[in-house]
C-alpha cells in the first residue's frame, strides 16, 4: 500500500481531482501507464468511499455547539465534484454549516489564495473576522496571507481550549490539550 500511494496513486496525481479534474479520466490514464496495478487504481475511485472512516465525534460536538450558540459556520474543503453528494448524504454533519465551498465544484483548491477569497465574497464574510481551522500548515498560511486569524488543528481538545480562550464554546477541563 505504502508503495502504491507512493508511487502510483500519489498526492500529485490526485491534486488535480480537488480542481475539477474527472478521476475516471484520470484513473483510465493511470491504469494505461501501469496495468499492473489497473485493479487497485479502479478500486481507488471506485471504493473511495471505503477509505472515510467516519466521524471524528469530537470535532463534530465542538462543530454542533457552535452552531447551536448562533456562530456561523462554513466549510472550506479540498474534494472531488463527484465525491461531494455522497458524502454530503452520507455525512449529516455537512448540514449544519452555514455555507460550503468545495474545490472540485470551483476548480480551484486550497491553498491556491482565489478559493479563500471565493469563501469571503461568496457568504460576505470579512477576513479579519473570519477564523480559518485547518490541519494543514500551507492552507494556513495562505489564509493567514488574506488576513484570516489561523488556527492550527492538532486535535479536537486542542481545538477546544483554542475557542474557549475566545469565548466560543465552552472550557472542559478534562479535554484540555495544548492546540
Amino acid at each position: 500500500m505504502e508503495h502504491f500511494l507512493g508511487r502510483i496513486c500519489t498526492s500529485e496525481w490526485h491534486a488535480p481531482h480537488d480542481r475539477g479534474a474527472a478521476t475516471a479520466d484520470s484513473c483510465a490514464r493511470l491504469a494505461r501507464a501501469h496495468p499492473e496495478y489497473v485493479e487497485a487504481i479502479w478500486a481507488w475511485m471506485t471504493r473511495g468511499e471505503e477509505m472515510v472512516a467516519g466521524v471524528f465525534d469530537d470535532t463534530v460536538a465542538l462543530l454542533t455547539e457552535l452552531t447551536e450558540a448562533g456562530v456561523p459556520c462554513y466549510a472550506l474543503t479540498n474534494m472531488e465534484a463527484e465525491t461531494f453528494p455522497r458524502r454530503l448524504e452520507r455525512f449529516a454533519f455537512f448540514g449544519l454549516f452555514d455555507g460550503i465551498v468545495v474545490s472540485g465544484l470551483e476548480k480551484m483548491a486550497k491553498p491556491d489564495p482565489e478559493i479563500f477569497q471565493l469563501l469571503l465574497d461568496r457568504f460576505g464574510l470579512e477576513a479579519r473576522s473570519t477564523v480559518f481551522i485547518d490541519d494543514n500548515l500551507g492552507n494556513l498560511r495562505a489564509a493567514a496571507a488574506l488576513g484570516m486569524p489561523t488556527v492550527h488543528f492538532r486535535s479536537p481538545a486542542g481545538l477546544r481550549l483554542t475557542l474557549a480562550t475566545w469565548g466560543l464554546v465552552s472550557f472542559r477541563p478534562e479535554e484540555s490539550e495544548p492546540a
